[in-house]
Order: C-alpha cells, then structure tokens, then sequence
C-alpha cells in the first residue's frame, strides 16, 4: 500500500478539528499531506499553510479551494512528487461541505468530510449523484465508531450475546456553551450557534448526530419515529443548545438520546447504555479503554482495550499494548486507515452501520459487502452522513410539531 497524498480544506489557525485530521491521516504512515487551503479568506489560508505544523510547500499552500482543485486536476495522476493528491479532507463549517466535497468528489478525488455531512437532505442527495459520477470513496468522520471497544461491543450484540435489544440510553454532556460565549469572538462557538453556517440544528447538530450514529453502528437498528423537546436554554441563541429524545427504533425497542451543550461541569461526556433480554452493557466516551458487560445473575464484567480475547475487530483498531491509554486521535486514526484501505485497494466497502456477525442475507438487505475478513474496512460512509442529516431534521420537525410522534424512517 503506497502512501496516499491528502489535501485539506479549512482547518488552519483557530481551528481545533483541522490538526486532529492532519495527526489522525497520517498517524500510521499511509498518508502525506501535501496540499491545502486552509481558510476562507486567501491571505489567511496561505499564512496559516506557511507556518507549522503545516509548513505547506509555497505551489500547493492555495487560497482558495476553487484554486486548489483547478491546480490539483492539472497535476499528473501517479507516484511522482509532483503527482495530484489522492484525497481530500473538508474541515469547514458545515455550510461549505456540500460545495467543497461535491465539486472534489466529482472530479473524482476521494473524499473524507467532517459531520454532520451537510446542511440537509436535498444537499446530501447532491452529495451522493456526485459521489456516484465520481467514482471514489467517500468517508464522513463519526470518529467515535473507531474506539476498539465500540467495535467489540458492536460485535457482542451482532452475536446476540445481549440477547433481543429492548431499551437504548445514549447521551452526549458538554457545558462549553452554558453562557452565550458566541458574543466573545471565541471561533468555534461563534459558528456553531450561528443557522447560517451549522444549519437547523444547534447541539443536536453538532453531538447529537454523533449520539445517533453510535446508536446505530453499535446496535444495527434504525430510528423509526423520534419525540423531541428542543431548548434554547441561553437567551439569544438561536440554534438549540439542550435536546431530549424519545425513539422508537427498527426492531421495536426504545430509546432515549439526549445532549447538551449546557451542562456546566461537562466535558466530553459521551456514553451508551444498551439492555437486552440476556445483558445489557455500558460504554463512557471518557474511560475509553473499559466495556462494561452485565449478564442475568452473573457478577459484571469490565472487557479493557488491548486484550486477546477481543474480537478482531476490537483487536484490529489496537495500537499498543493493554494497560496503554488510547483514546480520541487513534480512533480518529481508524476511521482514516479505513476509508484508506478502500482507497488503495479500490473497494468502496464501509460498514454502513451494520454489525458484524450478521449473515449474508442481512447483510444484502442492508447493500453490504462482506469483506468478514478485513476488519479494517470500516468506516463511515456518504449514507451513514445523510442517515445524519436526515435524523437532525426529523429531531427539528418533532420538536416544531403537535404530534406526539414524527416518522423517522431514512430514505436515500
């Protein structure tokens, strides 16, 4: 596998997310980066490309994104050190992701975009005719699937050792928000309660789409009719910053999804419970390296990161040795090794949010390739981030309605 070229779109001074991408593509080797715009504003983005840790060579630090895909399609395919990226990475505001990965994916780069996808469904259908004239691979970053104990506890319940899933708690606790600190010029807060440039959803756009997608890559199941309350606690803001979901998911279970941008106190506090009719287990975003499973009548269990009796997936998404914290940036890393892996091997597989274990025929009905024996084939796909979108409207539609309840069943 040769080392694949990335650019990156956005990211640059002020932004947290854009060096979390950079260390996550190239964490294991398999990728460069080479290129990038990384502002907005050009005199920015070339200041920012100059200075380190991006240290971007002067004919490929560009000041548009425009720019840089006119130049980048202008370079020759191949291995040569001057050859055109493999890739690109869309690290900006939500509002610019369709244009910017659009354009990329149809020039037929392989594209990895930040969540939520875009801004609504009729864009991630835009999204998808492009992706599909284009021919790459598409990957969208719901980085917490790349936890190794995530994946074993997806693998636990595709084997039915939770028995029948009837009940599914996941919450999302932050308390960053808890003051209106958008009016202090600080950068991420700005955006993101700002409709213009993050879209319909406040908090429940920017966590509790990843609330949603670790409910369904864990489980397998889908949401069918979601009950929102949506609250803008601090006077003045105009997106949500607390949302409290009732679910009712595929297989008739129930669920409660809440999150929270105004929980003082709370940092990253992502975490899941799920019961079955055998056992239910628990798994905290902030002690990363632990599982906790609890069968009928017998004492707990607490499965830890980095042990033989993973399943290989689990075992897969490993760095270093049991008893080594590994956390945020590795399982960040995973997601890019597996949207990697298809690029270099020509595979578009992803998971699409369907366990392993599961057999063939439900594997068909979910349009998933097996692959069983390469689990590093994972990672979030183009549906997985319009399932998103789709899923923060429904939320913004039941919040708004009379109704008791709004259907939420995904439709590509």
């Amino acid at each position: 596998m040769r080392t694949l070229r990335m650019g990156i779109v956005g990211g640059g001074k002020g932004a947290f997310i854009g060096a979390v991408h950079r260390t996550a593509a190239t964490m294991d080797g398999r990728a460069r980066l080479v290129a990038g715009c990384l502002s907005s504003d050009p005199a920015r983005a070339r200041q920012s490309g100059r200075e380190p840790p991006w240290n971007l060579p002067d004919d490929r630090n560009y000041g548009s994104w425009q720019e840089m895909l006119e130049r980048e399609l202008a370079r020759p395919v191949g291995d040569g050190p001057d050859a055109r990226i493999d890739f690109v990475s869309v690290v900006t505001p939500n509002h610019a992701h369709a244009p910017i990965a659009g354009a990329f994916a149809r020039a037929g780069f392989h594209v990895v975009c930040d969540k939520p996808l875009c801004m609504n469904s009729a864009e991630a259908r835009e999204l998808a005719a492009a992706h599909k004239a284009g021919g790459g691979v598409f990957a969208v970053t719901y980085n917490y699937s790349g936890y190794p104990l995530v994946k074993q506890a997806r693998h636990m319940v595709a084997q039915g050792e939770l028995g029948e899933i009837r009940k599914v708690i996941v919450e999302y606790n932050q308390g960053w928000l808890a003051s209106k600190l958008e009016d202090c010029g600080q950068k991420q807060a700005d955006w993101r309660t700002d409709p213009k440039r993050a879209g319909i959803g406040g908090a429940i756009g920017d966590i509790g789409s990843h609330a949603e997608h670790l409910l369904r890559y864990i489980t397998g199941l889908e949401i069918t009719q979601i009950c929102a309350d949506l609250t803008s606690f601090v006077p003045g803001r105009a997106l949500d910053d607390d949302a409290n979901l009732l679910l009712r998911l595929s297989n008739g279970a129930r669920g409660i999804l809440t999150c929270s941008q105004v929980c003082i106190g709370g940092e990253n506090d992502l975490r899941i419970r799920i019961w079955g009719t055998k056992a239910g287990l628990e798994w905290r975003q902030e002690e990363p390296n632990a599982l906790f499973f609890r069968a009928d009548g017998k004492p707990e269990q607490v499965l830890r990161r980095g042990n033989a009796y993973l399943c290989p997936a689990a075992q897969s998404a490993t760095r270093v040795p049991s008893g080594h914290p590994e956390a945020f940036l590795e399982a960040f890393a995973n997601v890019y090794r597996g949207a990697m892996e298809a690029m270099s091997s020509g595979l578009e597989v992803g998971r699409h949010s369907v366990p392993d274990g599961l057999g063939a025929s439900d594997r068909a009905r979910h349009g998933v390739p097996g692959h069983q024996g390469h689990p590093e084939l994972d990672y979030p796909t183009l549906e997985d981030g319009a399932r998103g979108v789709h899923f923060i409207e429904k939320t913004v539609e039941s919040a708004r309605s009379d109704r008791k309840w709004t259907d939420a069943a995904f439709v590509m």
